[in-house]
This record gives C-alpha cells, sequence and structure tokens, in this order.
C-alpha cells in the first residue's frame, strides 16, 4: 500500500489479514472482520503499537492517537485505514 495508490474495503481488508498474519503468525481464518484484536488475535499493547508503525510505514501517513485507541477489531483497523486514506 502506497501514498499514490486507492485501495478498496476488501483490498485494504485483504492487506490487514496478510499482514496480521506475517507480523504475528495468526491464523488466516481467524482474521475475521469482527475478531478482536486484543481478546481474538491475543495482540497486546505493544504489538498493537508494532502494528501501528507498521501501517505508518506502508501508508507513510501516522493513524492518530485518538483513532488508535479505539481500534478494537479487524474492521476497526480497516476502517481507520479507509478514513487515512480519504484524507490524502
Amino acid at each position: 500500500m502506497t501514498t499514490a495508490s486507492v485501495m478498496t474495503h476488501d483490498e485494504i481488508h485483504a492487506w490487514i489479514v496478510d499482514t496480521l498474519h506475517e507480523m504475528f503468525e495468526l491464523d488466516k481464518a481467524k482474521i475475521t472482520p469482527q475478531a478482536n484484536l486484543y481478546t481474538d488475535l491475543d495482540i497486546d499493547s505493544i504489538d498493537a503499537v508494532d502494528l501501528a508503525v507498521k501501517l505508518k510505514q506502508l501508508t507513510g501517513k501516522r493513524l492518530q492517537p485518538e483513532v488508535f485507541k479505539t481500534v478494537r477489531t479487524v474492521q476497526d483497523v480497516v476502517d481507520a485505514l479507509v478514513a487515512l486514506q480519504a484524507e490524502q
């Protein structure tokens, strides 16, 4: 994902699934839109920060702290990236 490309919801979701799978060795079948990052996928606060850094590296933009704090599910991450993309 680059700042020059515009991705659909489905493309962003697929990208997030791949990223979570690669970063945390999660089973892709468990990474559903409704999956809670913390309770369902066992991502802790340090992992969440690592994810935020990865998102910034790949998008070129940083999620605002107030947005980052509200992210709980995979769909929340997708929605946050869609909104971030819309700002560009």
